[in-house]
């Protein structure tokens, strides 16, 4: 069964861990509203270039940035490009408000709420690539319809995504690594890149590494990578 518009279902998990201390509170008081994405009242009109005060060659989404450790260094490497990120839980945003502070970077942008309305502010085939990492398994079988690769937002990240533009998914949940798989592989407008085995299994050189991912919290990580077809 697909989500009612009018009702989108619940993806993400708590919005606020522990009390912020009063400097992320602040940047969350402070920077959060001059780097939040506005969404537009009419769906695929919020042009991403737009959003930053200098321009981008092309502009990146990150979905559940977690703390924005993997975001905060693709923007430090790629200065060229306008990152996106989407996250619900706060004290993850004030983290990343952080290291936008620590390291100047004037190349992000935050929308910290659910991914699924800036997809859908987002024109067609207007985003380069698209990074879903580590995303909540939900691993009760009653909750898998929380996960977020599921043919609904496939469908989205497709519309968005332009031609050749890259999927990265990564997980270190073997039963979600198959789900993910699955998934995305029986969609028609993604191709799975990996030939061999170290494809998946060994991180890519341009894939910044994140604390969360050192922990290996589950298992050994799968890093995957879908090329988006031709229209």
């Amino acid at each position: 069964m697909s989500e009612s518009p009018a009702r989108p279902r619940t993806i993400y998990g708590r919005r606020l861990g522990r009390p912020l201390r009063p400097g992320r509170q602040r940047l969350l008081d402070d920077r959060l509203p001059e780097l939040a994405v506005p969404l537009p009242a009419r769906p695929g009109t919020l042009d991403p270039k737009r959003l930053f005060a200098r321009p981008v060659e092309e502009v990146w989404l990150e979905v559940g940035f977690g703390n924005g450790e993997h975001l905060a260094a693709l923007a430090a490497a790629h200065p060229e490009i306008g990152l996106i990120g989407c996250e619900p839980f706060l004290n993850g945003v004030a983290a990343l408000l952080a290291a936008v502070e620590a390291e100047g970077l004037d190349n992000v942008r935050i929308h910290a709420d659910d991914a699924r309305q800036v997809l859908d502010a987002l024109p067609d085939a207007s985003v380069g690539r698209v990074f879903v990492l580590f995303p909540d398994p939900w691993p009760k079988a009653r909750h898998h319809k929380r996960r977020f690769i599921r043919p609904e937002t496939l469908d989205r990240l497709a519309r968005v995504l332009a031609e050749g533009g890259v999927l990265r998914l990564a997980s270190d949940d073997a039963p979600l690594v198959d789900w993910m798989l699955w998934q995305t592989r029986r969609h028609p407008a993604f191709a799975w890149t990996a030939r061999r085995a170290a494809d998946w299994r060994e991180r890519p050189a341009d894939w910044p590494p994140t604390r969360y991912e050192a922990k290996r919290l589950h298992g050994t990580p799968a890093f995957l990578d879908f090329r988006r077809r031709p229209r």
